[in-house]
């Protein structure tokens, strides 16, 4: 084992007029602060010229403080939900030069020699940072070093703008990590940094981009046969928590209407997770992060459905409508209602209730919140593999998905609403549990799942459309083609349907005969 301290840090991405007041705010509550102390750092990274030390997962950099000079490795320098922790050995050096001399710790020394092999090290990126610093001191005596970050990161030609407040776990528990973050930010809007500083340098000298702020799909889960259950959820929650945060931070800053689709994803991936793995956990600490994620969700579901009506409902119209008929003016008025909810959404998702929510939940993901003290078999359930587990709760959902397919002849349209959720669902399943199988088995019945889904979905949204009828009546002149409009666009849609539920009613005899991969 290494002698080396590891370093365990909180990593949030800020914008530099938002950390301007927070590093003027007072301590949260239940903290102390020391006074803040501002330095200007120069780091320069190194790495052999195929990048072994960025494939291992290693940063070997030195940073200039005041006119000294401190060379850093960090062992395992990968971010999960803005959590950082890595094995770190830091020592003196005379100037920007590596210097592996210097290293004390054995472990790390070697683990470096191998890594580098007798390749040559060079720079390959700089960081120029303005670091303010506290430290916070938690009633039971934990320490917390919040840094806030505003700089640059340069590697040759390239530059890019760099605005971070990291809180470094210095003594205790690091649950106050968490606790601090969230009585720091209170509202101020954030994202769990994706990447550490040495592997932002290194997608930058890469030309790779970060993707920051654009509406993400949700990060694949990797799964084993052998991994326990409690290792799979956490995996699972993470990329939950990944998808939701990301997402929140593309509402906000784009009027894209893909940002709102991809937060109701990962809400509803997330309460589906909670629903999976129901058995093995304790109900007392899933349900109020449930209930946060059933709010979040309706309020962008709210969004969502007018994005839909308009680009998928009316617009696609436009080809198909008479004549003498003209969408603009219900176009117009869905367009009127949606700025309204937008505004009433960006409002919510930069309030200190979300904020609780996001910290609560990497809480929840990182501190094994999930744990049950009355629960005597619950460490049995958690460390089983994984793929018993899955197989099982596969096979539960599917038994619910057949269970209303089996009414598919006489199913109202509340019912299908009731299947389709079923079936996303089960999706859901398959996409947490899918690397578990051969993916020349799980493909087939994924895309068929897909289909099945899309089907059942379009069924949704046309019954949606009813909803139209809902909206507030235009006024004045155009209020009479509006409503024309929406009738239209309700009656073609429901004579499309007709046809697509035969569509329906097939595919699911077909799926329901597929063979099942995880039995």
């Amino acid at each position: 084992m290494s002698s080396s301290p590891k370093e365990i840090e909180l990593k949030l991405e800020v914008p530099p007029q938002a950390q301007e007041t927070l590093r003027k705010s007072p301590a949260p509550e239940g903290f102390t602060a020391s006074r803040a102390v501002t330095k200007t750092l120069q780091s320069i990274y190194f790495d052999t010229p195929d990048q072994a030390l960025r494939r291992a997962r290693i940063s070997l950099r030195v940073r200039k403080v005041g006119q000294s000079w401190v060379q850093t490795a960090k062992i395992g320098t990968g971010v999960i939900g803005g959590m950082s922790s890595a094995v770190e050995a830091e020592h003196p050096v005379a100037g920007r030069a590596i210097d592996l001399t210097v290293i004390e710790d054995p472990q790390v020394l070697r683990h470096l020699v191998e890594t580098i092999d007798g390749a040559p090290l060079a720079e390959t990126f700089e960081t120029l940072i303005k670091r303010t610093t506290r430290v916070l001191t938690a009633e039971d005596g934990s320490r917390i070093e919040v840094a806030f970050d505003v700089g640059d990161i340069k590697a040759g030609a390239r530059s890019a703008p760099l605005a971070e407040v990291e809180l470094e776990l210095l003594e205790g528990a690091s649950g106050n990590l968490y606790a601090a973050a969230q009585g720091l930010l209170e509202d101020t809007p954030f994202h769990f940094s994706p990447y550490s500083k040495a592997e932002r340098g290194f997608r930058l000298a890469g030309g790779e981009s970060s993707g920051a702020d654009a509406p993400s799909l949700a990060r694949k889960v990797e799964l084993t046969a052998s991994e326990s259950v409690e290792h799979a959820f956490r995996s699972v929650l993470r990329s939950c928590l990944e998808q939701i945060a990301h997402n929140r931070m593309a509402v906000l800053t784009s009027d894209d209407p893909e940002g709102p689709h991809q937060l109701r994803v990962g809400l509803r991936r997330l309460r589906s997770a909670f629903r999976l793995f129901r058995p093995v956990l304790n109900p007392l600490t899933f349900r109020p992060l449930d209930a946060s994620a059933r709010t979040l969700a309706g309020k962008v579901g709210e969004l969502r459905d007018l994005d839909v009506l308009a680009s998928e409902i009316v617009a696609p119209l436009s080809d198909h409508a008479p004549q003498n008929l003209s969408l603009d003016p219900l176009l117009k008025h869905l367009t009127k209602t949606r700025v309204s909810c937008r505004s009433e959404l960006i409002d919510y998702l930069q309030s200190t209730e979300i904020n609780a929510f996001l910290f609560s939940l990497a809480a929840y993901t990182e501190g094994r919140g999930w744990l049950d003290a009355e629960n005597f078999d619950q460490t049995t359930l958690l460390a089983a593999p994984v793929s018993a587990f899955a197989r099982e709760a596969q096979n539960k959902q599917w038994r619910k998905v057949a269970k209303h397919g089996s009414g598919i002849e006489e199913m109202s349209v509340p019912e299908r609403h009731e299947m389709r959720k079923a079936l996303k669902k089960l999706r859901y399943g398959i996409e947490f549990f899918g690397s578990l199988y051969p993916k020349a088995e799980v493909k087939p019945f994924l895309k068929r799942m897909k289909k099945l889904q899309d089907i059942f979905g379009y069924l949704n949204d046309v019954a949606m459309a009813e909803k139209l009828l809902d909206l507030p009546s235009a006024k004045g002149a155009g209020a009479s083609d509006t409503s024309l409009a929406m009738g239209f666009a309700i009656g073609w849609h429901e004579a499309q349907a007709t046809q697509m539920w035969r569509h329906a009613k097939d595919y699911w005899t077909e799926t329901k005969g597929a063979p099942k991969f995880w039995r």
